[in-house]
């Protein structure tokens, strides 16, 4: 499952999603806003995002990871809108049948977004604002 979504995230949906009987590992990745940033206090974080592509080049993401690792099932959520310091950005979870490689797909998963997918992230900070570009 995988979802570009305005709204708070439902960690637990995300979780559910890639929960499976035959896996004995899920591993979560949970990215929040912070207070502090490239030397600055930050007030929020707005994102912006094409979520048609988005969520394609989520799917490719994914199965990059599969061809990896044995990736049986997986959720991605990703938020756009301001969001707050605390606020949860991005989650992740990916199950496979054993601890290491869902670690290790979830780490790749979470990069490759940072690195491809078309999401935009603006800083707010006390002194003013910067896009900032993870794909680089």
């Amino acid at each position: 499952m995988i979802e570009i979504t305005d709204q708070s995230i439902d960690i637990q949906k995300i979780i559910d999603a890639a929960q499976s009987p035959d896996c004995g590992g899920v591993s979560v990745f949970i990215g929040t806003v912070r207070n502090f940033s490239r030397g600055k206090d930050i007030l929020r974080l707005e994102y912006s995002a094409y979520p048609a592509m988005a969520i394609k080049m989520i799917q490719r993401i994914i199965d990059e990871a599969a061809e990896k690792w044995d990736v049986r099932k997986f959720g991605v959520s990703h938020r756009t809108g301001v969001l707050g310091i605390g606020e949860v950005a991005v989650v992740i979870a990916v199950a496979t049948a054993h601890r290491k490689e869902a670690f290790q797909a979830c780490q790749y998963i979470i990069d490759r977004l940072k690195e491809i997918v078309p999401i935009w992230k603006k800083e707010v900070a006390v002194d003013g604002e910067t896009w900032i570009d993870d794909h680089a």
